[in-house]
């Protein structure tokens, strides 16, 4: 790794450890670059801006985001795996709220970075992860046959509301997993074709 390779990882790794300790008023030119003791204009040189570096940043979490969905294993019931995706995606945005915030643009217009010629991009990819599981669950006949990229948008919508709600603590009256994810996961499945009694099962499975 060259210099201005070692400069903009570490520019990044400090702007992803400061939004984890002290928010997003923390991501300041002047500041990142006296955590890893180089100039304010090595910020400006290697990213063009704090706006840009924020983009790598949030390129970053979809990246961290994508290896947390991959570690997810593979089971004879893809439901209960694609539930699973959706708990490991829940479990990263409360560990990472303030970066979860940033990579949706939520706290800084941090629009997503754009990938390279012939390349998906690193939210493409981690939306990928959830469509290849929706994939199997539609070939597995448990969900009606669709498109998997239209299902999974779906899926993830309703997944992405609830985590948003749920780090804004839109929840305090209620369990938000038992009482809100749970019984919101049974009614999509439901309403894309799954049977109750196998929806129990696969919730129990990745709930287990």
């Amino acid at each position: 790794m060259g210099k201005g390779e070692q400069v903009r990882a570490g520019l990044i790794e400090a702007a992803v450890r400061l939004l984890a300790d002290e928010g997003p008023q923390s991501l300041q030119a002047r500041r990142l670059a006296r955590e890893i003791g180089t100039s304010t204009m090595a910020v400006y040189h290697y990213f063009g801006g704090v706006p840009q570096l924020l983009r790598g940043v949030a390129d970053d979490g979809f990246r961290r985001l994508t290896r947390r969905l991959d570690a997810v294993a593979s089971t004879e019931d893809p439901v209960a795996d694609l539930l699973r995706q959706a708990l490991a995606y829940r479990g990263f945005a409360r560990e990472n709220p303030h970066l979860h915030d940033l990579m949706f643009g939520l706290s800084a217009p941090a629009a997503h970075p754009e990938p390279a010629e012939g390349e998906a991009g690193w939210p493409a990819v981690a939306f990928g992860r959830l469509v290849a599981a929706t994939e199997r669950a539609i070939a597995a006949e448990r969900l009606a046959s669709a498109e998997a990229g239209d299902v999974a948008a779906q899926l993830w919508s309703a997944l992405h509301g609830f985590v948003t709600l749920e780090l804004a603590g839109r929840f305090a009256h209620a369990d938000p997993l038992a009482d809100v994810l749970v019984p919101l996961t049974a009614n999509l499945l439901r309403g894309l074709g799954d049977e109750p009694d196998e929806i129990r099962t696969s919730i129990g499975s990745a709930l287990s």
